[in-house]
């Protein structure tokens, strides 16, 4: 009984300890977000896109034509998809990166967006999305001009354009380690909890049983390779972006009436100078900015440094029609897909509702589809969050072949798909609220080289292209 209870004592204080050190882990984390994502970050991020912008002579609107028919259009085209030995497509690479920017971010992340910043944060993530088109344009065509060649394949991204670009291996270093460790959190424990979340509120199905089905599967795509992964993703992301852009239109044609009233609200809320009770004249713009630019950059990742580690593999020789994938990328996730959530909601009039995040956005499709909304944002969900599930393994991936010189790989693919089941099994929100720090922290080693390295960003070359 004594040694029973020494053993209680033991165990109480360890586990006191332990929820001390959560909590100092969690204020320093938050006092580091507050950084990350505060003020000056968020206008980093606004000035690199706005710097290329100009650099490019406002090639995203401008040559709007040139792009569309390079990407949307190429597809139409003879041998759009082909792919050797063990590369991939421009395509792949495209929807490999989208299903890894196209997830609850989407959906959990407009209805914050409104929630938070109003419906004036729409236009903030709209413009955050258009200038964000040039970021993520440089990135993709350092990813591709900077990427190495290793077992007949191609690798890349901002750790290899910012060692041989930059000359500084250090801070390659940093931004691979971010990246591995957010990988872990952002791109599987977060994605993997909101599927299995989805699955027990939709169908009954208990997080165990997720977890082992979810790790299952995902150990059994990943172990294929980028070659695996670029397939499936390939075959989801047009599908659910083509049923979710259905059912959206069905619910604003719905409320068509609404539909000006929205866009008002939109353009007004986004310059709103009246002053909050108690507070100061432009309160509730301040608030449409700060939550617009963030979720936008959170939809789209534009900047983070993801999405050149997938189009540097891409089966291409031309570094700019590479990077115009990724100017197709930003559009199809955040100017149509994210805008059309934000139209669902505001014609709806769901926003008075009093709820935020998925709950909002389910709401907007239950008041026209009723039960059959509910499943349809369960099953958006588990398809955008597992599409992002799978894409950023191979971001982890190739952020630790960096590090460790190509070992543990097999190992990594392991820990990966286990990780999967811990996701879903258990409460992560320090999880999430690591993850975000730890994406913020991605960007600024990656937006450092980005404007260390726009001498090789040519706006001649896209003359080329065009002509």
């Amino acid at each position: 009984m004594f040694h029973f209870g020494i053993k209680t004592y033991i165990f109480i204080k360890a586990f006191g300890k332990c929820v001390i050190y959560m909590e100092i882990i969690s204020k320093i984390n938050s006092f580091i977000n507050g950084i990350v994502w505060g003020p000056f970050m968020l206008c980093f991020l606004l000035g690199v896109g706005i710097f290329f912008t100009f650099k490019l002579k406002f090639f995203q609107i401008v040559h709007f034509k040139t792009w569309w028919n390079e990407t949307a259009m190429s597809l139409f085209r003879k041998n759009s998809r082909k792919h050797t030995n063990g590369k991939i497509s421009s395509f792949q690479a495209m929807a490999t990166a989208l299903a890894g920017a196209i997830g609850t971010g989407n959906i959990v992340g407009v209805a914050g967006a409104i929630s938070l910043g109003g419906a004036g944060a729409i236009f903030w993530m709209w413009i955050a999305s258009f200038f964000g088109m040039a970021t993520i344009f440089a990135e993709n065509v350092l990813g591709v001009k900077y990427r190495s060649r290793i077992g007949g394949k191609f690798v890349g991204g901002p750790m290899y354009y910012i060692e041989k670009g930059m000359h500084c291996k250090w801070l390659a270093v940093i931004f691979a380690i971010f990246c591995t460790i957010a990988a872990l959190g952002m791109g599987n424990m977060t994605q993997a909890n909101s599927v299995s979340g989805s699955l027990e509120n939709g169908f009954g199905i208990s997080p165990q049983i997720s977890g082992i089905l979810l790790s299952v599967l995902v150990g059994i795509i990943i172990f294929g390779g980028i070659g695996r992964i670029a397939s499936i993703t390939e075959k989801i992301v047009p599908f659910m972006a083509v049923i979710y852009t259905i059912a959206a239109l069905i619910v604003i044609s719905v409320n068509y009436k609404n539909i000006p009233s929205a866009f008002q609200k939109i353009f007004v809320q986004a310059f709103d100078l009246n002053a909050a009770a108690g507070g100061f004249m432009g309160y509730g713009m301040a608030r449409a900015v700060k939550y617009g630019i963030s979720r936008g950059v959170f939809s789209n990742e534009a900047g983070l440094g993801s999405s050149p580690i997938v189009h540097a593999a891409a089966d291409t020789d031309n570094p700019y029609k590479q990077g115009m994938w990724g100017i197709f990328q930003v559009f199809i996730d955040t100017i149509v897909l994210c805008t059309l959530m934000a139209l669902c909601i505001l014609t709806t009039e769901s926003n008075y509702s009093g709820l935020d995040g998925i709950k909002l956005s389910t709401a907007s499709f239950e008041s026209v589809l009723g039960s059959t909304g509910t499943y349809f944002m369960t099953l958006s969900i588990i398809l955008f969050a597992f599409a992002t599930l799978i894409s950023w393994s191979y971001y982890g991936e190739r952020s630790l072949e960096y590090l460790s010189g190509g070992k543990f790989i097999m190992p990594y693919r392991v820990c990966y798909a286990l990780i999967t089941y811990i996701g879903c099994t258990m409460e992560i929100s320090l999880v999430w609220e690591i993850s975000d720090t730890l994406n913020g922290l991605m960007a600024i080693p990656n937006l450092i080289a980005l404007l260390f390295l726009s001498r090789d960003i040519d706006y001649k070359n896209l003359q080329q292209i065009n002509a």
